[in-house]
């Protein structure tokens, strides 16, 4: 396959970006699409070129690093994630763009890189639970329903790689954060900070300049690892609660 790519350079956080066009041949439809930025990345710095920055670490579809805005769409035309998605996706002759995430809460580090560490500070604001030190307890201690245990693992999913921040119309962080909220706050091991733990991460959430949502449902089409949109209507109740009963 031989492809045209138009992909964003910005050399740091400061500098003004634009968008690079290149040409790449000798693509295998086998190859994902990271693979394919290796190829890009080898021509360029054969030529002397700075090769293009791009997050990655497992390429398994698991850790979430692999963000970027293909065609316009996270993580490109298939509902997986970029390092998942591979190159017969596309047609010999395609011209793709290459973004990294747009949101005010994502910075551009360089290139396409983005600092996600907005997420990290949403999480420490509730995302844990109170646990004794000691031995392991006993496994059978605290019996969970079936239908709470597999509706936490639903949520537990999340791999915050941020695409339904990217696809959202106002850059909002609401599937993120509820899934995180609702996959401690349904288990009885994160009930003592389960009126605190939607209260502080909301408010960090807001803190961070994540957009407000009005359930365009565009984050949960993009969610590679399906969290529904439900979750978000979930937490709102869970935050009314809560704020009700701080008052």
């Amino acid at each position: 396959m031989r492809l045209t790519l138009r992909v964003w350079r910005q050399r740091h956080a400061d500098a003004d970006g634009a968008m690079s066009t290149y040409e790449v041949d000798g693509i295998s439809p086998d190859m994902s699409f990271l693979e394919m930025l290796d190829t890009l990345n080898e021509e360029l710095i054969l030529n002397g070129e700075d090769p293009v920055a791009f997050d990655h670490d497992c390429r398994e579809g698991i850790c979430g690093a692999c963000s970027l805005v293909i065609n316009g769409e996270a993580h490109g035309p298939e509902r997986t994630t970029t390092c998942q998605l591979h190159m017969r996706s596309f047609q010999d002759g395609d011209t793709i763009d290459v973004e990294p995430w747009r949101a005010a809460a994502f910075p551009v580090v360089k290139d396409l890189v983005v600092d996600r560490s907005a997420f990290d500070r949403i999480i420490q604001a509730g995302g844990y639970i109170t646990a004794p030190t000691g031995a392991a307890p006993e496994a059978h201690a605290t019996p969970v329903p079936k239908p709470d245990a597999d509706f936490a693992f639903e949520h537990a999913e999340c791999i915050g790689c941020g695409a339904c921040v990217a696809a959202c119309p106002n850059g909002a962080a609401m599937l993120f954060t509820s899934a995180k909220v609702n996959h401690l706050g349904v288990l009885p091991q994160g009930a003592p900070e389960r009126a605190s733990r939607v209260l502080d991460m909301v408010a960090q959430m807001d803190e961070e300049g994540f957009g407000g949502c009005t359930l365009a449902g565009e984050c949960a089409t993009a969610c590679p690892k399906g969290i529904p949109l439900f979750s978000i209507t979930r937490m709102n109740r869970e935050f009314i609660r809560a704020a009700r009963k701080r008052r």
